[in-house]
């Protein structure tokens, strides 16, 4: 059975910071607004609450936080939250230049693309998606904070969120709080690591850590 066994912190990026070089195994990234939960959900899949920082300050995150699984089996990557709109414009536009950038580098494999599940997508969720399709990435919608919905709401809201954005499926409901809808999640993800493993090498055990010193220089 595929689970999350082991997972760390590998690495930060800042706009104008090389990616990290982590060969062949698969990126999968996790995208939304600011305080949508895309910390919290991480931490729930790694039942490690303090793998990645959470805030009570949306827009708090402004890099993109590389995460290692399983030994590098795959990896989870958390991006900036966009849509912040108490944030000085200049930083707005750095937000998203440094999210196009990982976008357009053709090292993530998938997306995750969180949408609050009690709201209407934004206009800012909107332009995401148009920016994954542009750039062909492929894509699952999770909705989150499912644990405020009621049963029939839920299901009236994995459809109405993800027609939206423009998604032929249904979202995944998910809840970080009651750790509800992560199964799905990371059935999901086993089928995005065996897609990808059929068309790449897999890793071998500790290959993110070498190459990623190698790629800065052997410091």
């Amino acid at each position: 059975m595929f689970r999350i066994k082991k997972a760390r912190f590998l690495t930060s990026c800042a706009l104008g910071s090389p990616l990290p070089a982590l060969g062949s195994a698969p990126q999968i990234a996790m995208v939304g607004k600011s305080n949508v939960g895309k910390s919290s959900l991480i931490n729930a899949l790694a039942n490690n609450g303090k793998l990645a920082r959470t805030s009570s300050e949306p827009g708090k995150t402004r890099l993109v936080n590389f995460f290692e699984i399983n030994g590098g089996e795959f990896y989870l990557v958390d991006l900036p939250g966009y849509g912040f709109a108490k944030a000085p414009k200049s930083e707005q536009l750095k937000w998203g230049e440094l999210m196009e950038n990982y976008l357009r580098s053709g090292q993530v494999n998938h997306l995750f693309l969180l949408l609050d599940s009690r709201h209407e997508p934004t206009a800012a969720d909107r332009q995401m998606a148009v920016w994954m399709q542009y750039y062909n990435i492929p894509y699952t919608v999770l909705a989150t904070k499912a644990d405020k919905l009621s049963r029939a709401q839920k299901r009236a809201a994995a459809a109405a969120v993800a027609k939206a954005v423009g998604s032929m499926s249904p979202a995944i409901m998910v809840s970080a709080k009651e750790k509800s809808g992560l199964e799905e999640v990371v059935a999901r993800i086993e089928q995005i690591v065996c897609d990808t493993a059929l068309e790449r090498p897999a890793p071998k055990e500790g290959a993110a850590e070498e190459a990623w010193e190698n790629s800065a220089g052997g410091e």
